[in-house]
């Protein structure tokens, strides 16, 4: 049987980890979390593919590529961390619910115990959890639980 893939992707102003207010989003970087979730992944004994872009059209891109990864059997499921498309993206709702993947969508910060703008959420309709607050620790948690499903 082969080896099942995690695809873990971050949206826009991820790539600004560690210098983008600090006191939100803490002080690691985009590459140290990569490195956590190599490791969780590791624990799993998944493959990880781990993306960032700014542009929605990528994620929805990465989505459909894990799609045929699921098709196939070979899809662990995908951990989502969109950014402020969370809150706008009827796109990535839609490539969610056309792949069938199993996702869980993923915030660094309580978005609760902020504006109120980003309580809302279009991907939270499909995903399979949604988990928020926990900082960047949370990515390894939400590998943990794709294990789980």
């Amino acid at each position: 049987m082969p080896v099942k893939t995690v695809f873990v992707l971050n949206g826009p102003n991820l790539n600004l980890l560690g210098t983008r207010e600090p006191a939100v989003y803490g002080a690691q970087t985009l590459a140290d979390v990569e490195q956590l979730c190599a490791a969780a992944c590791a624990r799993h004994g998944f493959a990880l593919r781990f993306h960032q872009s700014n542009h929605e059209g990528a994620l929805v891109d990465w989505i459909h590529e894990a799609g045929r990864l699921h098709a196939a059997g070979e899809l662990a499921g995908v951990v989502l961390n969109a950014g402020a498309y969370t809150h706008t993206s009827v796109a990535l709702l839609d490539a969610i619910k056309g792949t069938g993947v199993a996702l869980i969508e993923l915030h660094i910060s309580n978005v609760h115990a902020r504006e109120s703008f980003r309580h809302h959420s279009y991907i939270a309709a499909a995903a399979k959890a949604v988990m928020c607050g926990f900082g960047v620790k949370g990515y390894g948690l939400a590998i943990d639980g794709l294990a789980g499903l």
